[in-house]
């Protein structure tokens, strides 16, 4: 699906859902990347000065103030338009977060630093499609390259491999399979996200474009269709789980000194 620019935004000034004062109209998503397919919806960010007042919103919570991005959704041209409205001054307060004075690898670790709704804003800046605001998206884009976004998110990532290899050894020597199981695959999962981080490619908690991502980063520590073996558990034996198990953390454990935080 290829969106005409011109086009979205007459429709969005048609529809009485664009600000007075918007600063930029982001198409982000699925969309923005060329990998979106006839069901998908077209997300878009609006950044503006002013709150928006516009009828059949509904308020999601971040930790910013104000502490609301109002959303609104309609249905065009065969599709639904899904809107976050977004302050220019919440921005700030995003990119502060991330700033290098603020940096600290605990904090990080710990994923007390963006909520996910945060981290996905600023993670699509880098691959938006800019409807309107070419200017602002080069320069919030140019902050960002510059702050300690990546170094926060490949940080959250491995702290969060970590925990779960730990978890899976735990399990294992336990006799507990199935949880060891589990703990393995979101450790693997953890770990390829730091790989991609570590290369730029973000958006994280949008699990479903994993292959997507692995695919546009190309990590040299691990080749795609080793990735979708282990994705797929193409090398699992029912009969013995516990050679799968003890592979998959060794594997996570080796590539995690592999990346740069």
């Amino acid at each position: 699906m290829r969106l005409d620019a011109r086009k979205a935004v007459k429709t969005l000034r048609d529809r009485n859902v664009l600000p007075d004062q918007c600063r930029a109209a982001l198409l982000v998503g699925s969309a923005a990347r060329g990998w979106s397919n006839r069901r998908s919806d077209l997300d878009i960010y609006l950044v503006s000065a002013e709150p928006w007042a516009g009828p059949d919103t509904v308020d999601v919570r971040v930790s910013l103030d104000p502490d609301v991005v109002r959303q609104h959704t309609f249905h065009a041209d065969g599709c639904d338009w899904d809107l976050a409205y977004w302050l220019d001054t919440q921005v700030d307060q995003m990119v502060a977060k991330v700033s290098w004075a603020e940096y600290d690898r605990v904090r990080a670790d710990s994923n007390d630093v963006l909520l996910p709704r945060e981290e996905a804003f600023l993670g699509r800046i880098a691959t938006c499609v800019p409807l309107l605001g070419e200017d602002w998206v080069a320069r919030r884009r140019a902050e960002i390259d510059g702050s300690a976004f990546r170094s926060v998110l490949v940080a959250r990532s491995l702290g969060a491999a970590g925990r779960a290899i730990e978890d899976g050894l735990g399990q294992l020597e336990d006799g507990d399979l199935h949880s060891s199981m589990i703990s393995a695959r979101l450790a693997f999962g953890h770990t390829v996200d730091a790989l991609l981080e570590e290369r730029g490619e973000y958006d994280s908690y949008a699990y479903k474009w994993r292959p997507r991502r692995f695919q546009a980063a190309n990590p040299a520590a691990l080749t795609f269709d080793e990735y979708w073996d282990v994705e797929t558990m193409r090398d699992f034996d029912r009969d013995d789980p516990k050679k799968w198990i003890n592979n998959i953390l060794t594997l996570c454990q080796d590539l995690a000194l592999k990346v740069e935080v």
